[in-house]
């Protein structure tokens, strides 16, 4: 009986040790830019989020869907009930028009994946007239 008893003991932890898991949860997972101008450079966005589960949550990696766009992110792991933040920056350059781009966060979440999403429209810098040149005459 005192078997059975101490593996019941050994199968109930096992059974909590498993269940705990990190839940990463964002305060927003969408983020629109509205128009935005060229000429004024690059635009920024901090999507914040807060570990809701019992274990530590590690962000491994960030990818963006183009080398316009630029992460960065808490690094060491956020304890249950704490926050982090993945900073999102777009290179607005030579890029006129709508934009969409989407950012794949990489964690030890049971889903293992969240995907955050930014848009907007670049409003180009206003071509400049040519100054008018006197011809050369011969």
């Amino acid at each position: 009986m005192k078997k059975y008893s101490i593996l019941l003991v050994c199968l109930v932890f096992s059974m909590v040790a498993m269940s705990q898991k990190p839940v990463i949860s964002f305060d927003v997972k969408t983020h629109d830019f509205g128009k935005v101008n060229e000429k004024d450079g690059n635009v920024t966005y901090v999507f914040n989020f807060t570990n809701k589960g019992n274990a530590p949550l590690v962000v491994n990696r960030v990818q963006a869907s183009c080398g316009c766009t630029t992460p960065t992110w808490t690094k060491e792991p956020i304890e249950a009930g704490k926050t982090g933040a993945i900073t999102v920056t777009y290179n607005t350059a030579n890029r006129p028009g709508m934009f969409t781009k989407t950012i794949t966060v990489y964690s030890n979440d049971a889903l293992e994946q969240s995907v955050l999403i930014i848009t907007g429209e670049v409003i180009p810098i206003p071509k400049q007239p040519e100054a008018a040149t006197p011809k050369a005459t011969k």
